[in-house]
């Protein structure tokens, strides 16, 4: 525009308008402001994506198991966290940044893409997921000990063992010895970047081949050593016999000595040495310097009968550095636009649609995950695939949104942040902070910033959540490991779980520096988090299973321990700490992350805790009770639509509304495969709740609007309800009377009282005790006529007494009214009639059909369809089998724990309390149906 702009003053200031030239020139400007296409809506399954693995890209991020590569090879080979290198076509390597190794090096194929992110890539719902192994010809290895140490090659071990017995050791070797630091970009080329005893360690990965062979190569730079150093190249556990020529070392193996691994090593220093131990362990002894130098180390592998082209192969080897600090090529020029969707403002909260980059030039999958604001227009964004994409153009319409990818070859990433305009993503090879370091929109430089996290290679120890503390530095949340997925090296730990590493089902904090973690809380199942911005309060979410009998939300304080002695981490297991509140299973069966609303334009939920649930997919209100002994929750549902589960949210700073993102994979309620989404408020009349107290007498209630008073008044208006759950090793929970028999409890209500200023009612309730579970149902009006028909699930921890005086209400005389009342009015839930119809609405209320398919179509779903199977034959886990009558569904539905299908996992909790006889028969009547 500005070009135009100047072209048409310059045709003035030489009064040369024409007609004909002004015409052109307007054509011109009009032809250059011509809207390039915009993406609208994004159809998933429309969608021919390309590979996971890019050609373009020079590795991808994974775990890798390598104990069976065949004879002659170690058999303690396996990494949580590997970079597998493309190094050319059909040559690869794994190096293991926890170990600072090189795993495993091999020719022919890729390895298999079957882990969770990838098997899942093309096939959405496919959540068979393995381990990868390599896909060709095995070329060298080395087991389970340090790629580099200090004065004396160490070939064992040293990270501290696992407790459980049998386990392997996870995590990354002690920061005082040796560091990861990340790697660089370098064009087509991968640069390694590691310190060892203070030595600054470069790494350049690469290979050289011909006529059929390949000498794989490692190109390094050294800053000056004070001490000898040793480098681990290769382990062979059949060697035969061995031999030194000069600066290349042969170790013969194999039955005859019919095969030789060979390493050469050039331009290193003076002393420097090949050394074989045992006739297994070839290694380089590098001796100090007082100055930086670079060589080449050379490993290849074949028939002795060939090892003369060894000398050939080396002789070719490119010992030139790449120069890291320049930057990559740009990789991903083009910017994708698309313009989103606005709602329409026909309820309290809405949510407009950023449309997804979806085609793209890459056809690259975009499941996304979580973002995180730069500032009012440009936030990052972080996909399952492991690809970061910067979104820049937010505005108010939505209508002009440019994503740019910026970054790639993440590990099964759930969580990004930006801080100081620096990105940090969270996956499973722990946070990675990611540096531009030519200025081209794109990640040159991805520098560890702390591993210090431990990572099990087992598949369901997510690295579920960060979230910036405050104060500086980041809590992070692990997965415990369970028992679910490809059962690999970790034995049984209890039900439900499986040794996993010694950080998993844990939060931890990481220091501002990136270089020191503590624990701060254990014994979760899956926890997801949340922090206050403001003051740094800390909240929390887990998942529904084993020793986890529903949702909970915790306000997460220092050595709490939440009840899974699996991931305790603690060597005597404390009581543990009760939650804020709990959330039925019907209602979040999927807990994950919070977030705190600070801002006015999100009208009643600003100063408010928002928590997310996967499962439903959708957002619940979170209020807070401080009795002054203890702190106690309440959540409500806030109605909008969402499409997409919805997982990770964060605030924009520039118009205060909040941004959702998630993506599909388990079993949930929703539409489409992924979304991000803006929770608008559109300044109607509020219906949430603003405030609750659980008191001795009853419970109080606060609304933002002034409620007609006849209505409020009117205790048939109202419902409570109450319960609790069994915490044992089986799936989740049924609902338990406060006796100890299953079922639930329903209360009577005594008396309401309106508040002056009739925004508050307080239900005057008998026998207010601690329980686990109360709800509270209400069909009231506002006095402008806005119905008010909602539910409040609370916790109750502690019982004060009431004020009421403070809350605006007159006084009030509990003892006259709770002494007139019968405690036998207290009653179990009436029962219905059983029919088909009231078996179907089941069937959606009780999130039945978010894993159970009805019809035949299973994708997605993570129990078995029910379409058919009344009648059929069932097969279980442990090898018996049972025909699908009445009788075995009953008992599916209260004790799913009893018989397993073969081919699921355990993933149900027990209706057992929750749902009446005529309840369970009615969904028997409609499964039937089916």
């Amino acid at each position: 525009m500005t070009v135009f702009k100047s072209l048409i003053k310059k045709a003035s200031q030489l009064r040369a308008y024409s007609l004909l030239s002004l015409s052109f020139l307007l054509l011109v400007l009009a032809f250059s402001c011509k809207e390039e296409p915009r993406i609208e809506s994004v159809d998933f399954t429309q969608v021919e994506f390309a590979d996971f693995v890019e050609p373009d890209f020079p590795y991808i991020t994974t775990s890798m198991d390598a104990r069976n590569l065949g004879t002659g090879f170690p058999t303690d080979n396996i990494s949580a966290r590997v970079i597998a290198m493309r190094l050319a076509d059909g040559a690869y390597a794994c190096f293991d940044p926890d170990m600072l190794r090189w795993s495993v090096a091999w020719t022919g194929d890729f390895l298999p893409m079957v882990t969770m992110a990838q098997i899942s890539y093309k096939n959405f719902y496919d959540k068979n997921n393995k381990i990868p192994r390599i896909g060709g010809e095995p070329h060298f290895a080395t087991g389970q000990y340090p790629g580099w140490s200090v004065e004396e090659p160490v070939f064992t071990d040293p990270r501290p063992a696992n407790p459980y017995p049998n386990a392997p050791s996870w995590g990354p070797l002690a920061a005082d010895e040796v560091r990861w630091e990340g790697h660089y970009l370098v064009d087509d080329e991968l640069v390694l970047s590691y310190t060892v005893n203070d030595v600054s360690v470069l790494e350049n990965p690469g290979v050289v081949q011909q006529d059929g062979q390949t000498l794989f190569t490692r190109n390094f730079n050294l800053s000056p050593t004070k001490s000898k150093l040793i480098l681990a190249l290769a382990e062979v556990t059949d060697g035969v016999s061995m031999e030194v020529k000069g600066d290349t070392g042969y170790l013969y193996h194999g039955e005859d000595g019919n095969l030789v691994t060979a390493v050469s090593v050039a331009g290193a220093s003076s002393g420097s040495e090949i050394l074989i131990k045992d006739n297994r362990y070839i290694y380089l002894s590098i001796p100090a310097d007082s100055k930086s130098r670079e060589f080449s180390v050379g490993v290849w592998h074949g028939a002795s009968e060939n090892q003369q082209q060894v000398e050939t192969l080396t002789s070719q080897m490119d010992t030139s550095f790449p120069k890291v600090e320049r930057g990559s090529q740009s990789r991903w020029k083009e910017k994708v636009l698309t313009k989103g969707q606005l709602a329409p403002d026909t309820a309290l909260f809405v949510t407009d649609k950023l449309t997804l980059p979806v085609p793209n030039p890459w056809n690259r999958n975009v499941r996304v995950v979580d973002m995180a604001f730069f500032n009012k227009k440009k936030a990052a964004v972080v996909t399952f695939e492991g690809d970061v994409w910067i979104l820049d153009g937010i505005s108010a319409k939505l209508d002009k949104l440019a994503w740019k990818r910026f970054a790639s070859g993440f590990y099964e990433p759930q969580s990004i942040a930006v801080v100081d305009e620096e990105i940090y993503v969270y996956g499973k090879e722990g946070i990675v902070r990611l540096h531009d370091l030519n200025g081209d929109g794109e990640a040159d430089f991805y520098e560890n910033f702390s591993n210090l996290m431990a990572q099990s290679i087992e598949t369901r120890e997510w690295a579920s959540d960060m979230v910036v503390d405050p104060a500086g530095g980041f809590y992070i949340a692990k997965f415990g490991a369970l028992d679910m997925g490809p059962e690999t090296s970790s034995p049984k730990a209890i039900m439900g779980f499986r040794a996993g590493s010694q950080h998993g089902g844990a939060v931890h904090r990481i220091s501002a520096d990136g270089r020191a973690m503590s624990q701060v809380a254990s014994g979760f199942r899956g926890p997801y988090l949340g922090i206050d911005p403001k003051t740094g309060f800390l909240t929390g979410s887990d998942q529904q299973g084993h020793y986890m009998p529903s949702t909970p939300i915790m306000a997460i304080k220092q050595d709490d321990y939440y009840g899974v002695p699996a991931t305790a981490h603690r060597a005597e297991i404390p009581e543990i700490t009760s939650p804020l509140v709990w959330i039925p299973h019907a209602e979040d069966r999927s807990g994950v992350s919070q977030v705190w609303v600070h801002s006015d334009k999100m009208g009643p939920l600003n100063g408010k805790l928002v928590h997310l649930s996967y499962g439903r997919p959708g957002l619940f209100q979170v209020l807070v009770d401080d009795t002054g002994k203890a702190l106690q929750g309440a959540v409500t549902v806030i109605d909008a639509d969402f499409p997409a589960p919805t997982m990770k949210a964060d605030m924009n700073p520039g118009d205060g509304l909040m941004y959702i993102t998630g993506f599909s994979l388990w079993g949930h309620n929703s539409e489409m495969l992924s979304a991000m989404l803006r929770l608008r408020y559109t300044g109607k009349e509020s219906h949430l709740p603003e405030k609750f107290q659980a008191r001795d007498a009853g419970i109080m209630i606060r609304f933002a609007t002034e409620l007609q008073e006849a209505v409020a008044l009117n205790p048939a208006n109202y419902s409570v309800k109450r319960w609790n759950y069994l915490r044992t090793q089986k799936y989740g929970s049924g609902h338990f009377k406060l006796d100890g028999d299953n079922g639930e409890e329903q209360l009577p209500i005594l008396d309401v009282q309106l508040s002056e200023d009739k925004k508050a009612i307080f239900l005057v309730i008998p026998m207010m005790t601690e329980v686990q579970q109360m709800e509270i149902g209400y069909t009231l009006m506002s006095t402008l006529g806005m119905d008010i028909n909602d539910k409040l699930w609370l916790t109750v921890n502690d019982i004060a007494a009431p004020n009421l005086l403070s809350e605006g209400f007159k006084e009030v005389d509990f003892n006259r009214l709770l002494a007139s009342s019968d405690i036998s009015t207290v009653s179990n839930i009436e029962d219905v009639i059983p029919t088909l119809d009231h078996g179907k609405d089941l069937y959606t209320k009780m999130n039945c059909i978010a894993c159970h398919s009805i019809d035949g179509n299973n994708d997605g779903k993570i129990g078995p369809g029910m379409q058919r199977i009344f009648g059929s034959e069932r097969e279980f886990s442990d090898g018996s089998s049972a025909v699908a009558d009445e009788a075995y569904l009953k008992e599916s539905i209260v004790a799913p724990s009893e018989k397993i299908v073969k081919g699921f996992d355990e993933g149900m909790p027990s209706f057992l309390g929750v749902l009446t006889e005529n309840d369970i028969r009615s969904l028997v009547m409609y499964i039937r149906s089916l």
